[in-house]
């Protein structure tokens, strides 16, 4: 073997011990039983009657995360790349809700790149980050992925739908600790909410390189024209992303067709919600005192109720 040869090997020798290192030493780390997820907030919506400030998180998110053994820190928008870096070291994940702003040029779409980037490093570098996006967060890490927008518009603004799961399913991370009998109700019952316009069909995503590579496809929907993507996770990152909205089953009352609340769905909410979490717990970020810690947490906040008739019960505002 030339000596150019050998100094290669033995370069990719040392990274592949490096990278089974890491790996050993994540194994090995006693979890985290007192995570904290950051949830992004976003720009308030137009003729929102309730709102003050500038933004907000729908409560359903924080009651979503909490249920699970979770805290919540508000991440606002409008900061500084320096603050989200801070906020990236003293959080072990992070929410990417649902809403309807634009996830190409809002200031939601800004914040979430920048976390996306910081956890992609961190991942790359053994330090265990999770990502959940749901519906306009589905929506947005696939934006980001491609590098480009591959949304079509669907007929699901509202409607409760079953998963046409994919034979990865079974064996994902995500749903593999599932039940059965809870996979077969996904599978045949009408509980999984859908609220979106938008949606990555099936077909975008199979002519997309850089979204094939990086995204395994769980489960598929169908409104009648298109299949799109329903849920999906990452091939080597802990980021997950679902169209549906496991939040709302048990969090929001709405009387309107997609709601679902049978104690199949509620099981879902909370299976979904459990594994995010457990994901969380591998994360050993932690905040360097108490006060900073009692000052980020959403505790420090209010939130409004906003009527029954309202497609958010409750929302958290902020300046």
């Amino acid at each position: 073997m030339c000596r150019s040869a050998a100094a290669v090997l033995a370069v990719l020798t040392a990274l592949l011990c490096a990278m089974q290192q890491c790996a050993a030493a994540r194994r090995n780390q006693p979890l985290n039983y007192r995570p904290i997820i950051g949830v992004l907030a976003q720009e308030n919506i137009p003729d929102d009657q309730y709102a003050h400030g500038v933004s907000y998180i729908a409560a359903s998110y924080v009651k979503f995360l909490e249920g699970a053994g979770a805290r919540v820190v508000p991440v606002r928008i409008n900061r500084t790349e320096e603050e989200y870096a801070h906020i990236f070291n003293v959080i072990n994940g992070l929410l990417l809700p649902g809403g309807d702003v634009n996830i190409q040029t809002s200031q939601y779409s800004r914040a979430a790149k920048i976390f996306y980037d910081l956890a992609l490093k961190a991942n790359d570098a053994g330090d265990y980050f999770p990502i959940w996006g749901t519906c306009q967060g589905f929506q947005q890490l696939s934006v980001l992925t491609a590098n480009k927008n591959l949304l079509t518009i669907t007929d699901t603004k509202a409607v409760a739908l079953p998963l046409t799961l994919t034979p990865a399913a079974q064996s994902s991370r995500l749903f593999r600790s599932f039940p059965k009998d809870l996979l077969q109700s996904l599978a045949v019952e009408n509980i999984t909410g859908n609220f979106h316009k938008w949606s990555l069909s099936l077909q975008n995503y199979s002519r997309n390189a850089k979204l094939k590579r990086f995204y395994k496809v769980l489960s598929t929907n169908n409104d009648g024209k298109k299949e799109f993507i329903s849920t999906m996770e990452a091939q080597r990152y802990p980021f997950y992303a679902v169209q549906w909205h496991p939040e709302k089953t048990p969090f929001e009352w709405v009387d309107k067709p997609g709601m679902t609340h049978s104690p199949t769905a509620i099981r879902v909410s909370f299976y979904t919600s459990s594994f995010f979490i457990s994901e969380a717990m591998k994360n050993q970020h932690h905040f360097p005192s108490l006060v900073e810690e009692e000052r980020a947490l959403i505790y420090n906040f209010s939130p409004v109720f906003r009527g029954m008739n309202s497609i958010f019960i409750q929302n958290y505002y902020f300046d």
